[in-house]
């Protein structure tokens, strides 16, 4: 019998009684899976690893507190014998041929009539592999072919094309900092399945490389405006191409909803009657400090950060920012899009109170290979972008978390 593989096929379990025999690490490991089969498990067990008796008395499991006995396979689906005695478990395997009960052996996979394969999730989908016979099982070459099957599958470069009809939608999704590796999972995957990506130019560019060669990938800055404004004409375009039946991608720098205008987006996708995801990303204004070696809070440093964009200075009539109050806060402040405005914040702050000598640090291009830190203080960082060419993108951070060290020393 070891000669033929392993016919695999998919066990529906939901209120059907499994059996499982012994409480301990090889339990511990499967009953997961089990329960969210929705089966009817018995545990016979004379003891139970801590997660395992957490089970029972949750209710997810019925534990019988004792030795295996002949007749508890009989109203079985399937059983796992996995106790430490191995008369108990030759026992149970001989009660299990005998009922036609599949069975898996954690101590024998040839004495077994199932075996358990190597398995993993992605989006709907199980990955379960199997060697071809049991003389051949190596479990860690298994568990590698399991690995890289999902999260090839995740991470979209293992792309299985949909045949069947896919809903029409759109994706807002973070492509994060600029560093195409911090693009959450979710995130690629649904990059990988596109039919249309529209992007901004502070999204991971270097992303847009490994789309397949059907992917219609879309410049957000370069969408004719006519007599519609820019974001107005975004809208537009992801409402026009996700009517066409389109899977669309609205590929955005950081997270959507910090400084992005997701929600704008998501608003008129709304109106539109259209289907709206939105995939949250790394923002920048945690990351790209962390990046450059700063922690936007630090035990005896700063218990708070706040984040402000800084696009409008602090005396233009548009500006939502409390700056006065901003000055008087001890904690971190994170400012973005601020980079030609720095001079008239640095003199805001200063003004209001916050000392002349807090060090500041501006960081371009952040989490990319172009990174580049820049410091100086609040009387000095006008001058310092001037003198340094800071360009944006760049993140700035004042505070005294600017000069704390790897070590902790400030």
């Amino acid at each position: 019998m070891a000669e033929h593989p392993a016919y695999p096929v998919g066990l529906r379990l939901t209120g059907r009684r499994v059996v499982v025999l012994g409480g301990g690490q090889v339990a511990q490991r499967r009953l997961p899976a089990l329960i969210a089969a929705g089966a009817d498990i018995l545990l016979v067990s004379p003891e139970a690893t801590p997660s395992v008796e957490a089970m029972a008395d949750t209710g997810e499991i019925t534990w019988e507190r004792r030795a295996y006995a002949d007749g508890d396979l009989a109203d079985a689906w399937y059983a796992l014998i996995a106790t430490s005695d191995p008369e108990a478990n030759t026992a149970a395997s001989a009660e299990a041929e005998r009922h036609r009960v599949w069975c898996v052996r954690s101590d024998d996979a040839d004495a077994a009539t199932a075996w358990t394969p190597a398995t993993g999730h992605s989006e709907g989908v199980t990955v379960a592999v199997l060697t071809t016979n049991a003389r051949g099982r190596d479990p860690r070459h298994t568990a590698a072919i399991r690995d890289a099957v999902v999260e090839g599958l995740r991470d979209g470069t293992l792309v299985a094309p949909h045949h069947r009809t896919r809903t029409p939608g759109v994706a807002l999704v973070g492509g994060g900092p600029g560093d195409p590796d911090l693009i959450t999972v979710r995130g690629r995957r649904l990059l990988a399945e596109a039919d249309v990506v529209i992007a901004d130019r502070l999204g991971p560019r270097d992303l847009l490389a490994e789309l397949p060669p059907h992917v219609e990938v879309i410049d957000a800055a370069k969408i004719p405006y006519g007599r519609f404004m820019a974001q107005e004409a975004i809208n537009n375009a992801l409402i026009e191409h996700a009517k066409q039946g389109k899977s669309v991608v609205r590929l955005k720098g950081g997270d959507p909803f910090v400084f992005g205008r997701g929600m704008e987006e998501a608003q008129a996708l709304a109106e539109a009657g259209i289907p709206c995801t939105v995939v949250p990303g790394i923002s920048s204004s945690i990351s790209v400090p962390g990046a450059a070696g700063i922690p936007v809070t630090h035990r005896g440093v700063a218990h708070e950060f706040t984040v402000v964009s800084g696009h409008v200075a602090p005396d233009d009539e548009r500006s939502l920012v409390d700056w006065p109050s901003l000055a008087k806060l001890t904690g971190t402040l994170v400012i973005l899009m601020g980079v030609d405005k720095i001079g008239r914040i640095a003199e805001t702050l200063v003004a209001h109170g916050k000392s002349p000598d807090t060090p500041v640090a501006l960081v371009q291009e952040g989490t990319t290979a172009a990174q580049r830190r820049v410091d100086a203080t609040l009387a000095t960082v006008a001058e310092t972008v001037v003198a340094q060419e800071v360009k944006p993108p760049a993140v700035i951070v004042v505070g005294e978390v600017v000069t704390v060290g790897p070590d902790g020393a400030v």
